[in-house]
This record gives structure tokens, C-alpha cells and sequence, in this order.
């Protein structure tokens, strides 16, 4: 018996970076069904129209237009509804601070965009085993941070 496909959500205002994140997918070994918004302010919209399946996974950029990754991450994980799906800060950030606040905000896992679409396959890879795994239990900081 096949596994259902996993629901994935990206966030991110780069058009280029959303067609490298569809292309990836569709290359890795993991049944999913992926879907993409240019910002926070859409993806507060995709998140609460009744006629979409919630995701499993979003993977959320912090630097958008109309609403950042931080303020969807803090809306998120205030709401009821939401607060249980898994998110994937991916940012070319890699500043401390973005880091530890992601984190203190609930985020489950911190990916520092690969330069390299193989690394782009690896760390999407790990994210997802990554933030299942720490699914039902708290997160440790260590484990927070992804490196290819």
C-alpha cells in the first residue's frame, strides 16, 4: 500500500526560487503534492480558505512583501487551526538572531537556502524527515539549524 503523498506549502516571493523548489520535488524520492504563494499575505489567505487542504510542511521565506515570514510564523502558531503544522523557515538569512527567533516562535526547522540544486535536494530531503521526526516532541536547538 502507497503511502498518501505529503502536503507541502512553500512561501517565497522569488519566482525562481519557487520553480527550483517545484523542480527539486519533483526529483526527490518523496510522494508529494506541492503548492506555492508569493507572500505571507497569500499564505495567511491560502491557510484560511476552507476549500484547501492544509499542508503538512510550509516552508516559509522570512523577507516577503505585505507580510514577512515572521509575522505568518507568530500568526500560525497563535491560531488553533494552525498551530500543529510543521514549518520550515528557508532563508537566505543566515543571521543568528533570525535564527534564535525563528526558533523561541516555534519554528520546527531552519534552512539557509542551498547555493546548488543538489544541496537544494538534500536539504529539502532532510527537512522533511527532519521536522516529522520532532513532530511530536519538542525540538532541541541543535537539531534546529539544517547544513548540507
Amino acid at each position: 500500500m502507497e503511502k498518501k503523498p505529503l502536503h507541502i506549502l512553500l512561501a517565497d516571493d522569488d519566482e525562481s526560487d519557487r520553480l527550483l523548489f517545484m523542480d527539486a520535488f519533483a526529483e526527490l524520492k518523496i510522494n508529494t503534492i506541492v503548492n506555492t504563494v508569493n507572500d505571507g499575505a497569500q499564505l495567511m489567505e491560502w491557510l484560511n480558505k476552507e476549500s484547501n487542504r492544509l499542508p503538512h510542511l510550509i516552508f516559509l521565506d522570512l523577507n516577503m512583501p505585505r507580510k514577512d515570514g515572521m509575522e505568518c510564523l507568530k500568526e500560525i502558531k497563535r491560531n488553533e487551526k494552525l498551530k500543529d503544522i510543521s514549518i520550515a523557515i528557508y532563508s537566505t538569512s543566515d543571521n543568528e538572531k533570525d535564527i534564535e527567533e525563528t526558533f523561541r516562535n516555534g519554528a520546527n526547522v531552519y534552512i539557509t537556502k542551498p547555493n546548488s540544486f543538489n544541496k537544494l535536494k538534500k536539504v529539502l530531503e532532510k527537512a522533511v524527515v527532519t521536522a516529522y521526526q520532532y513532530e511530536d516532541q519538542s525540538m532541541i536547538r541543535q537539531n534546529f539549524l539544517l547544513r548540507i
